[in-house]
């Protein structure tokens, strides 16, 4: 494949022709590629110092993957509006980094007795997801499992947020759990220092878990449907 470069200024009838219309057709050449060459150069270079995409999202799950194997006691550190009923209070909560694959985190979050919730946070292609996996104590699904959402922005190696998607809103809505709908949940990791799940949503709901993480528990026994 032969490949020209048109010059129309030089090849217009009215160019003068002669050695020195070719000398300033080099030169003009010359300069054309030297030009090329240093816009290629600077965006290589520009390419090579940018932080790469997904910096932030793979320092999070490598700081939770820290604690891999541990588990930590936690209390429910906000929790408005409160609800009188609340399935959390008064209950040991405890979280187990349970299983840590390449890119994929397992976090069980018991409840007393309840082992039916584990938090699955899997880097994707662009960013991260997380998912809630409920159960059954026989190991079946419950009618509302596997929500949740992808982050939609960077975050920080501390602090990522993951706002509900299009499947968890189309199963909310089915199950007639309507307000929730708009949730929007995070989690916030210090190594050797606290872990956070948040759930809040727009119209002032906010329920957030925190953990302590300098000091390790018993681990729990296996989440149900995982053992």
């Amino acid at each position: 494949m032969t490949l020209t470069w048109h010059f129309p200024q030089l090849l217009s009838p009215g160019f003068p022709s002669g050695p020195l219309s070719e000398i300033n057709f080099m030169k003009l050449t010359s300069r054309f590629f030297s030009s090329l060459l240093l816009i290629l150069t600077s965006t290589l270079l520009l390419a090579c110092t940018s932080p790469s995409p997904g910096t932030e999202v793979d320092d999070f799950m490598a700081a939770i993957a820290q604690h891999c194997e541990q588990a930590f006691a936690g209390r429910v550190l906000t929790d408005v509006p409160a609800a009188a009923d609340s399935p959390f209070a008064g209950q040991p909560l405890i979280m187990h980094v349970r299983e840590c694959r390449d890119n994929e985190l397992y976090i069980p979050f018991h409840v007393g007795d309840d082992h039916s919730r584990t938090w699955i946070v899997t880097r994707t292609e662009d960013g991260l997801r997380l998912k809630h996996d409920h159960r059954h104590e026989d190991g079946s699904d419950d009618a509302v499992t596997m929500y949740g959402g992808d982050t939609v922005a960077a975050g920080t190696p501390v602090r990522q947020e993951f706002p509900v998607d299009s499947f968890s809103i189309e199963m909310f809505e089915r199950e007639g759990l309507d307000v929730s709908v708009t949730n929007v949940w995070a989690m916030e990791i210090e190594p050797g220092t606290r872990f956070l799940y948040e759930l809040g949503r727009p119209g002032g709901r906010l329920f957030q878990v925190e953990f302590d993480l300098t000091t390790p528990v018993p681990a729990p026994p296996a989440p149900w449907g995982h053992q």
